[in-house]
């Protein structure tokens, strides 16, 4: 793996790409958000974006999902990839924050994991997102490019490429960052044909200079 030394000089690079780099799940408020990021799981941002677009007009509190029944609001999102799952867990979701925080959503990460649907990297997200809680969410395009840029062993799973992050990332660094790793993911070092020949990083990317043959100058 790369020093901490070294992943703080291509982060600095990444950050100059993509300056205004955010969360592209589009929301109003933490609730929206925690709705909008259970459904992304194995879905895209844009395929989420325009289901939530009508799903957040129809429902605005945790006491609209529960007043319908699943069934309907499985309709609501059949196209999100296990609607059906997502569904039962967006009306649980909504009981619990309804019996247990007056319908609003938690703000610490150890109570928004025990909520149906929430893992590490949902609660990640809104204490980062909705409440500004320095976190470093990993979803698979953070995973993807921590390893090829070598800051990540290729063999770490989630949870330890999270941990290696923080540990080389200053916390003030996380959230944004976070976001910075997504868009180089997403818009750059994409999964199948990755940018590599117009990468500013190429010369110390791991990846890259395996994939061309780049003789380190």
């Amino acid at each position: 793996m790369i020093s901490k030394k070294k992943t703080i000089e291509m982060l600095d690079v990444i950050d100059e790409m993509f300056p205004d780099a955010e969360c592209e799940l589009v929301h109003d408020n933490p609730f929206e958000l925690t709705i909008a990021v259970l459904l992304s799981a194995q879905c895209t941002d844009v395929l989420v974006n325009k289901v939530t677009k009508h799903l957040f007009q129809k429902y605005k509190t945790p006491w609209d999902y529960i007043s319908v029944s699943v069934e309907e609001l499985m309709d609501d999102i059949r196209s999100i990839g296990l609607y059906k799952n997502k569904a039962k867990n967006i009306q649980a979701l909504c009981h619990i924050l309804i019996d247990q925080y007056n319908g609003e959503v938690p703000k610490t990460h150890a109570e928004l994991v025990k909520l149906p649907g929430v893992g590490q990297k949902t609660a990640n997200v809104v204490v980062s997102v909705a409440y500004g809680i320095p976190a470093l969410a990993v979803d698979t395009h953070v995973e993807r490019v921590s390893k090829r840029l070598g800051i990540c062993k290729w063999k770490d799973n989630v949870k330890q490429v999270e941990e290696t992050l923080c540990n080389k990332i200053p916390k003030e660094r996380w959230n944004k960052t976070h976001h910075q790793l997504i868009f180089f993911g997403r818009y750059h070092c994409v999964a199948r044909q990755p940018k590599c020949l117009e990468c500013p990083l190429l010369q110390d990317c791991r990846e890259g200079r395996k994939r061309h043959k780049v003789v380190v100058s």
